[in-house]
This record gives structure tokens, C-alpha cells and sequence, in this order.
């Protein structure tokens, strides 16, 4: 169980920060870089979160707590405390298959209500879709933080699986908040021309 007193430490005032199996990184390093963005990444998903309602809230709170798991994930390296796969343990949390296998089957439910896709869609439509827009945006974001990482550390498959998985159920629960697709802005190819 998480147990916080104090808020502010003063470990990381040098400009460090700690990892889970002790070790300090630079707050700019590529690990530190990916933990942030899925951080940000779960704001955003927050934001949207204030104007769901129903089973996309219930989605989207579920998500968030996953995202906390993510950063834990990417918080722990490889390693004495980390293991040497990225098989989860007592002492390590760890994204698994079955949570994109989650993602996927939410993905499949909503895509059951919505007509093919006949044009790329623009960000935006109804308040609630324009919030879910931006969270995919900043979760691809997120997704680019941790394929940088795994060029030159290791990271766990199932992690860069969730995320990818994740942006990808932003862009239908977005459709599905725009009228079920039919609030959809569509783009209009050189239509400014």
C-alpha cells in the first residue's frame, strides 16, 4: 500500500530522480522522458473523464489506473529488483496481455455500434470528443517516449502494446462520443484549396 506523509521530498532539488530498484536518473533521461509523458498522458484522460458518463467514465477510470501501473512499469528497469523479463511479481508491477487483450475486446464492443470509417476524421465534434482527440494525441505522444526508450533500453512488449492499444481506443470512444460517428468532422482533402 502507497503511504505518502509529505509531498515534497527535496531528493530530487539536483535535478535526479529515483527508480524503483534505488537508482537516480537525471529528470531528462529517456526513462524519466517516457514516465512523463504517460503521466501527461493520464491527465489527459482525466479531463476527459469529466464529460463521460457511463461505461466510457467506467473505461476511462480503468485506464487511468492502468497508466499508474504503466509508470510503474517503465519506473522499474531491468534488473536486481526488476527481474531479468518483464514478468510481474510481488515486488514488481508490470503491464500484462490481459490488459490489452481488455483494451481490445472495449475497442471491438464499440466499433460494433459505429458505420466505417469513409474519410479520415478531424479532431473534435462534441466536447467530450475533442478531450478524448487530445488524450489519443498526447498518448501517442506517450507511445513515441517509450519506443525512443526501447532503441536503447529495454521495454516490456506488453507496455508498448497497452499504450499503442490505448490511443487506439481513444480514437473509437471518441467517434462514439461524437453521436456515435455521425457527429464526426470528417476531412475534406485539399477541400481549402
Amino acid at each position: 500500500m502507497v503511504r505518502l506523509n509529505k509531498i515534497y521530498t527535496r531528493t530530487g532539488d539536483e535535478g535526479t530522480t529515483g527508480l524503483v530498484d534505488g537508482s537516480r536518473l537525471p529528470k531528462h533521461a529517456p526513462r524519466l522522458q517516457a514516465v512523463g509523458d504517460v503521466d501527461e498522458a493520464n491527465a489527459a484522460l482525466g479531463w476527459a473523464c469529466v464529460e463521460a458518463e457511463g461505461t466510457l467514465r467506467d473505461d476511462l477510470r480503468r485506464f487511468q489506473n492502468d497508466l499508474f501501473d504503466l509508470g510503474a512499469d517503465l519506473a522499474t528497469p531491468l534488473g536486481e529488483v526488476g527481474g531479468e523479463d518483464f514478468e510481474p511479481s510481488e515486488m514488481v508491477l508490470r503491464i500484462v496481455s490481459a490488459q490489452v487483450d481488455h483494451i481490445e475486446k472495449r475497442i471491438d464492443a464499440m466499433n460494433e455500434k459505429l458505420e466505417p470509417l469513409s474519410s479520415f476524421v478531424l479532431p473534435g465534434g462534441c466536447e467530450l470528443a475533442a478531450r478524448l482527440h487530445h488524450a489519443r494525441t498526447i498518448t501517442r505522444r506517450a507511445e513515441r517516449g517509450m519506443t525512443a526508450l526501447a532503441e536503447v533500453e529495454p521495454v516490456n512488449p506488453a507496455a508498448l502494446a497497452y499504450i499503442n492499444r490505448l490511443s487506439d481506443w481513444l480514437f473509437v470512444a471518441a467517434r462514439i462520443a461524437n453521436d456515435e460517428g455521425r457527429g464526426d468532422v470528417n476531412w475534406v482533402p485539399g477541400g481549402n484549396r
